[in-house]
């Protein structure tokens, strides 16, 4: 397993040179739930990409979580759209999610549907909304392969002149309680970011310093077993370097 995330780390840092940007958390969900995520990590450092091209489009993302003693984990999704027509709103998307930590796996899942996509004249606004079958895999002891379907919306924009930006996403999706039936799982992280390079000394500097806020219910597995919180908010202090 070690050997595993070493090599996990080591490949994705390989790609940070052509990463749109990497950003450093600080994360305050274990000082705001001590029981209940007595395990959640401090520290993440995520890449992030995004590449249109004549056909659509590539995104991923990568989030690798740190201790103070190891390499916790690492988190990833990839995705790839394709558009539906010559200036078309309208693509199709492909997706797959995963990743392993310390102790074992994340369940895997793949996607496949439909996009909605726009932006504004100046591509200062974008967002899409997408809707798409899940397929869950048996990824690990305890879980099972099931279908399920997931909801997404998308979103960027800046403003004060480009001084800030804001945005981030947010997911439904069917999930699985112990007995097999469906439960509601909504997971959003929505970011907000002062974009130092629109300061006079700092062009050039594509530094932003910002938050990320983890909103999420039915999502985060409670580690206190007398506890029965489903909603948890989670927010970072947060540095970014656009590549």
């Amino acid at each position: 397993m070690k050997k595993f995330l070493t090599l996990t780390l080591l490949s994705v840092l390989s790609m940070a040179a052509g990463a749109q940007n990497i950003q450093f958390h600080y994360d305050f969900g274990r000082n705001l739930y001590p029981n209940d995520e007595a395990g959640r990590p401090k520290v993440t450092i995520t890449l992030e990409q995004y590449k249109a091209d004549r056909l659509g489009s590539w995104f991923y993302f990568c989030d690798l979580d740190l201790s103070r003693k190891f390499f916790q984990g690492a988190y990833a999704e990839i995705s790839r759209e394709f558009n539906l027509g010559k200036n078309s709103p309208f693509a199709a998307h492909l997706e797959y999610n995963g990743g392993m930590n310390r102790v074992g796996s994340f369940q895997h899942a793949a996607l496949v549907g439909a996009a909605w996509n726009g932006h504004n004249s100046d591509y200062t606004t974008t967002y899409s909304v997408q809707l798409m079958y899940k397929q869950f895999f048996e990824s690990y002891a305890g879980t099972r392969s099931y279908a399920s379907a997931q909801l997404t919306g998308v979103w960027s924009t800046m403003f004060c002149n480009k001084a800030f930006t804001f945005c981030g996403y947010i997911d439904f999706w069917r999930g699985e309680k112990a007995n097999h039936h469906g439960k509601l799982v909504m997971l959003a992280e929505p970011q907000l970011w002062y974009n130092l390079n629109t300061l006079p000394r700092m062009h050039g500097i594509n530094l932003s310093i910002g938050t990320e806020w983890e909103i999420s219910n039915d999502f985060i597995f409670n580690q206190d077993p007398l506890s029965s919180t489903t909603f948890f908010f989670n927010p970072t202090l947060a540095l970014k370097w656009a590549f």
